[in-house]
């Protein structure tokens, strides 16, 4: 969705609206997939530029990072952005990033496109690691059978790899 930021006068301009995504789109191994999207919110004027204030809701689709199962997470979220139409300086050396830094985006043109902004957000709210349950087993690693699931007859004591080489002098 475009939003046409010279059309905003003292009203908000409010917006709600459904969108499909593929989750291939937004790169990441661990997404599996990403139910309709409810896009909602408001940008109105504030002084030097624009506050947008949204809502995201949706369901993701992840793998379990011990067992590889899927999971789908309900997701809720907030976002607050300050829209600023001049683009900073590059300043030299480091900068240190102040809160309000990360709440702004710049626009350049008349215009903002949400759909970038929804990506960012999507991005930002999958999780690095999930589980299906606490109490999941994962795999095995030595035959890959799912523990939750089934149990497997391999050994289950794990030995140090850098002393298989003393064990053979053992075993010889």
């Amino acid at each position: 969705m475009r939003i046409p930021l010279d059309k905003i006068g003292e009203e908000p301009f409010a917006w709600r609206q459904q969108l499909t995504l593929n989750a291939e789109s937004l790169e990441r191994s661990e997404l599996l997939g990403l139910g309709e999207i409810l896009w909602q919110g408001s940008v109105e004027r504030q002084e030097g530029g624009f506050r947008l204030d949204g809502r995201l809701e949706y369901e993701q689709t992840v793998s379990c990072s011990r067992c590889l199962e899927p999971l789908v997470v309900p997701v809720e979220s907030q976002v607050r952005l300050r829209l600023m139409r001049a683009v900073p300086v590059a300043a030299e050396g480091e900068i240190e990033l102040t809160e309000a830094d990360l709440e702004t985006v710049y626009v350049e043109g008349e215009e903002i496109d949400t759909l970038q902004l929804v990506r960012e957000q999507l991005q930002l709210n999958i999780p690095m690691r999930s589980l299906c349950s606490e109490s999941c087993q994962g795999l095995c690693p030595t035959c890959g059978a799912n523990r939750n699931k089934e149990t497997c007859g391999c050994d289950q004591v794990e030995v140090d790899p850098r002393w298989e080489a003393l064990k053979n002098l053992r075993d010889g």
